[in-house]
């Protein structure tokens, strides 16, 4: 199995209480990382199998002189030095560990097909960030069937929080324009591998006129501790946010997230 959830053992709810300007709560986490070697072997390879299941990375350097890390770090991962790689990889890094967040706490079923097709690995994959599925009942259609989307914002190595959490729920305000196309596109990568079953389950979100559900938003900050700033956090505001009423707000700070980032990827290739 390439997928994990043991390095959200160390994903710690703080307790701490923040609202918006216009009084919407705000989920503080710490991402309290340690040097356990099992955890962020699996984490690597949860990961890795993202951009590329480990199954198809011999088939795709197939051809070529690269070995499987050689392949990872030159056709599938962002760069580590050259611009905007570090950017692109602090961005993938956030929306991947609110993915988890979103599975493994919140318990929807978010399928991993955002990095799979991308043919520019220096660029950000199109769409919303985050998509994830809560059926009421299995095997059967219920209007209390939730669809969520999330959109994840990074800062790691700026000296001053950029309300971040601002531009993550900006963003979340246009993912009613781009629902269609980013299901529409993980309709197809089910469809490419023929996985019908996924297949039909997301299709049963496309037409919510004549198969109403709950739609979900979620705006997340992931912040370096020593640019975390609540009163930066608390000027935020949800006010013209199409779906205000239903938007879950997270912030997750932690320390040395460029290096655990860097880190992730450095393992992910060499452990190929």
């Amino acid at each position: 199995m390439c997928w994990t959830s043991e390095h959200l053992k160390w994903l710690v709810k703080t307790g701490e209480i923040l609202k918006t300007v216009d009084g919407k709560p705000v989920e503080i986490f710490e991402f309290c990382c340690t040097n356990d070697e099992p955890i962020m072997s699996a984490w690597a390879k949860h990961f890795r199998n993202h951009y590329c299941p480990d199954c198809d990375i011999d088939v795709m350097r197939h051809g070529t002189p690269l070995s499987r890390a050689e392949y990872l770090n030159a056709m599938k991962f962002p760069d580590r030095s050259i611009a905007p790689g570090p950017s692109i990889r602090a961005g993938d890094f956030g929306e991947v560990l609110v993915a988890d967040y979103l599975q493994y706490c919140l318990g929807y079923w978010v399928p991993r097909t955002r990095y799979a097709n991308k043919t520019i690995r220096n660029e950000s994959t199109k769409g919303s960030d985050i998509i994830g599925f809560h059926f009421f009942r299995d095997g059967k259609e219920s209007p209390k069937d939730i669809l969520a989307i999330f959109e994840a914002k990074a800062q790691f190595v700026s000296k001053q929080d950029n309300s971040r959490l601002q531009d993550a729920i900006d963003d979340s305000a246009k993912d009613q324009i781009r629902k269609a196309e980013s299901l529409n596109a993980m309709k197809q990568r089910f469809w490419d591998v023929q996985n019908l079953d996924e297949f039909k389950k997301v299709e049963r979100f496309q037409n919510p006129e004549d198969n109403p559900y709950i739609e979900m938003s979620g705006a997340a900050a992931l912040i370096s501790s020593h640019i975390y700033d609540p009163a930066i956090l608390s000027t935020t505001s949800t006010q013209g946010h199409p779906n205000s009423n239903n938007l879950h707000l997270v912030v997750i700070r932690g320390d040395a997230f460029m290096d655990l980032v860097h880190e992730l990827y450095r393992r992910a290739a060499d452990e190929a």
